[in-house]
């Protein structure tokens, strides 16, 4: 068997990575939502059921979309629905949101905690300083 491009980030539940591991991925694994985090996302038909929750790589001020895609996940996931959310590849914001997701539900208390369950989950995320900047805003006593 070969290796899996996408990650665990809660067993069974939420599963992390790129946006070329979706089809792999629903091949796998049983998931009710994809969250494409991608600003630049095809506006495509897609044969799942995808949500296009944009965050913009490489830019400030992005509190208020990371809010909402850690709201929109958080939310899913209290619903009981399996979740993969992803970028373009993988690593900064699949990260943050991961982090945020991770705080939101209580799995670490936090940023650098979560951070690193989320890398160990995904070895290759790596959050750039300005999403580190809007999570530390998110989540001040983190």
């Amino acid at each position: 068997m070969t290796a899996k491009n996408y990650h665990e980030l809660f067993k069974n539940r939420i599963y992390i990575g790129g946006a070329d591991d979706v089809n792999e991925l629903l091949s796998n694994e049983e998931v009710d939502l994809v969250f494409d985090l991608r600003a630049e996302a095809p506006a495509e038909e897609t044969n799942y059921n995808r949500v296009h929750s944009p965050i913009v790589d490489d830019a400030a001020n992005q509190d208020e979309s990371v809010k909402k895609s850690i709201e929109q996940v958080v939310k899913a996931y209290n619903e009981g629905k399996n979740i993969y959310f992803h970028c373009q590849g993988g690593s900064n914001r699949t990260g943050t949101v991961a982090i945020g997701t991770l705080l939101s539900l209580g799995k670490a208390d936090t940023i650098e905690k979560a951070e690193e369950i989320a890398q160990t989950a995904r070895p290759k995320i790596n959050v750039k300083p300005e999403m580190k900047e809007t999570l530390k805003r998110l989540f001040p006593n983190s």
